[in-house]
């Protein structure tokens, strides 16, 4: 079956919560195709590049919608804590319109880049689809690479919970590999999944540097939901040609040593190996990325090529 979703006032939230109704309950194996306005809910593309022109979503809880505009919770019919929920995305479109800025982002992240006390510098950008390319107010041409920034569960803790920063669950991952092919697997802490997405990106490069990516309304979200049983600690995502695994952190160190923990115990299970033998083959084959250092909770993921470990028999 699939089920439509469309961005109004019954389908959105800013913010995680297990025990907020859902707003569709889906049965294992069902898609879901929906809408979704970007991270700061604009209605639509700012008059002028400034944070705060234009026009809003009117009717935001000032705690429950605090966060990025996303559509869920979705109510997964027999997903069940110790589960996995596999959802595969099967396109991922933004508008012909997005925004970049640098200021007004993580206190940390402007200090040590010395930018604290100065102005924000804002760009609104025009998508063509046709020739995947993006032109800023300023004339900077690119080309995109549409991806979803916020994908993930709520936790365990009924309540609210913020939207900004990644978890276990997934949630504001801010990588760009999470795109139309691939296929993010989160563990499930609640009865039901409670999924969320949102917070469109048409391009951003590993890291997040600047703070943003070009953050965009997303026209067209379409997924399709998978029950697999068995229990992974953080997410894993594949794509269309490699494995990835994340870790996250307040340090970033930390984060890195997690990604690569949860790498070798993924290359331990898929090629039938020990802890150190795993890790022996992914000083050798696996890189690390950054995700994002501007989150508060920084990410770093590790990427597997496939076909880069093979073991005689």
């Amino acid at each position: 079956m699939v089920v439509t979703l469309d961005c109004e006032r019954k389908n959105i939230t800013g913010s995680f919560d297990c025990s907020k109704t859902p707003v569709v309950r889906i049965a294992d194996g069902d898609s879901v195709v929906c809408n979704v306005l970007d991270g700061d809910w604009h209605l639509g593309k700012p008059p002028v590049p400034k944070t705060g022109a234009g026009s809003f979503f009117e009717g935001k809880d000032a705690q429950r919608d605090a966060g990025h505009c996303l559509i869920g919770p979705i109510y997964v019919e027999g997903a069940k804590p110790g589960d996995t929920l596999a959802v595969r995305i099967n396109e991922c479109r933004t508008a012909d319109w997005g925004w970049s800025r640098v200021g007004f982002a993580d206190k940390d992240h402007m200090k040590r880049l010395n930018i604290s006390e100065l102005p924000e510098y804002f760009l609104n950008w025009d998508i063509d689809h046709e020739t995947r390319r993006a032109v800023s107010d300023q004339g900077h041409v690119v080309t995109i690479h549409p991806f979803l920034g916020v994908v993930g569960l709520a936790p365990e803790q009924p309540g609210i919970h913020s939207t900004h920063p990644p978890r276990n669950v997934g949630g504001n991952l801010d990588c760009k590999l999470v795109t139309a092919g691939s296929t993010i697997y989160l563990p499930v802490l609640c009865e039901g999944a409670y999924f969320y997405v949102g917070d469109g990106h048409a391009l951003q490069g590993d890291g997040e540097l600047g703070g943003t990516a070009i953050e965009c309304t997303l026209d067209k979200v379409d997924l399709t939901f998978r029950i697999v049983h068995e229990t992974i600690r953080n997410p894993i995502l594949r794509t269309q040609s490699a494995w990835v695994t994340f870790g996250f952190d307040t340090d970033l160190t930390n984060a890195a040593y997690e990604a690569l923990t949860e790498m070798a115990n993924l290359i331990g299970k898929l090629y039938d190996m020990t802890f150190q033998e795993a890790l022996a083959m992914a000083s050798l084959v696996v890189d690390e990325h950054v995700t994002q250092i501007v989150n508060g909770v920084r990410g770093v993921h590790a990427i597997l090529p496939d076909g880069a470990i093979n073991k005689k028999g």
